[in-house]
């Protein structure tokens, strides 16, 4: 059997194959199933170039960089190649959505598979774990349900309502926690984009408030976004706003994200006038339009 005419089941399927040998770390192990398919008798194997590849499409991305880039530098030159990298962002749906293509691909698509919303219970769908209550004014903080005017998710069933006076609540987001290295973000500084949806009531004004901080391993400020109070007047629309920020080119030294939102009523009544906050989320996204 040449070697570029094999099955491909003897590459992907089997209980000893060489793609689960150089997966799970054994190079030994991988040319002992080489040889007993008679098609290895001493070292590596030269495979083609689209072969190769394809196998390592077909492989967990963490061990194709940690395990088969290691293998030998044919292998390391594949898996550092754009082109492999291009191709498991089109399999999997990865688009850029910018005329700008990325730089590099590898970090495009590790970023994209990674995005995530960082803020636990944003829409509160668990009542209020995962916030910090800072200031629990008037009647304090409420959970209602999405009615009269809905959100353009329309998936989103909840809002945190506030009261005639101050209502403040935050969540302090952990990086390394959540998988971002140091050494990552101070070499790469991908964007860091924060969303945040409120409305009024339409029958009593009301104002909104949010500041979110980029903070070092002190949790002392590196930037800060801090946008002026929103007023609502009494009678309005009351329909649903985004707010939205992208950090970006912030520098070395971010290792936490602080975020706190809030409002009140304007004209002192009680129960949950105030401003009402949902859906609000924090992500870590390729940098692909600098």
């Amino acid at each position: 059997m040449l070697l570029g005419e094999f099955e491909p089941d003897l590459l992907y399927t089997g209980k000893f194959n060489v793609v689960s040998c150089f997966v799970h770390g054994s190079v030994k192990h991988a040319a002992r199933w080489w040889t007993e398919h008679n098609l290895f008798t001493g070292m590596l194997p030269v495979l083609p170039l689209e072969v190769l590849e394809e196998m390592l499409l077909n492989v967990p991305p963490q061990q194709v960089v940690c395990v088969c880039r290691l293998v030998c530098r044919e292998w390391k030159e594949v898996v550092d190649s754009d082109s492999l990298w291009r191709e498991r962002c089109r399999r999997e749906g990865y688009q850029t959505y910018v005329t700008k293509l990325p730089k590099d691909w590898r970090l495009f698509y590790f970023l994209c598979k990674k995005r995530r919303n960082l803020l636990k219970n944003p829409r509160a769908d668990d009542k209020f774990k995962g916030w910090q209550i800072m200031e629990n004014g008037g009647d304090k903080w409420k959970i209602e349900s999405v009615e009269e005017v809905p959100l353009p998710d329309n998936t989103v069933q909840k809002y945190f309502a506030t009261s005639y006076s101050t209502c403040r609540k935050s969540q302090l987001i952990d990086l390394e926690k959540e998988g971002y290295r140091p050494s990552f973000m101070d070499d790469f500084q991908p964007d860091i984009i924060i969303s945040d949806w409120y409305a009024p009531r339409w029958d009593c004004g009301s104002e909104y408030e949010i500041c979110v901080e980029l903070l070092n391993r002190k949790k002392k400020p590196i930037k800060k976004f801090s946008p002026d109070t929103v007023v609502f007047q009494q009678w309005n629309d009351q329909k649903w706003n985004q707010m939205t920020h992208v950090f970006k080119n912030y520098g070395p030294g971010v290792r936490y994200i602080r975020f706190i939102h809030g409002g009140n009523d304007t004209q002192f009544w009680a129960g949950w006038y105030g401003i009402r906050v949902t859906n609000s989320s924090i992500e870590i996204c390729p940098s692909v339009d600098r």
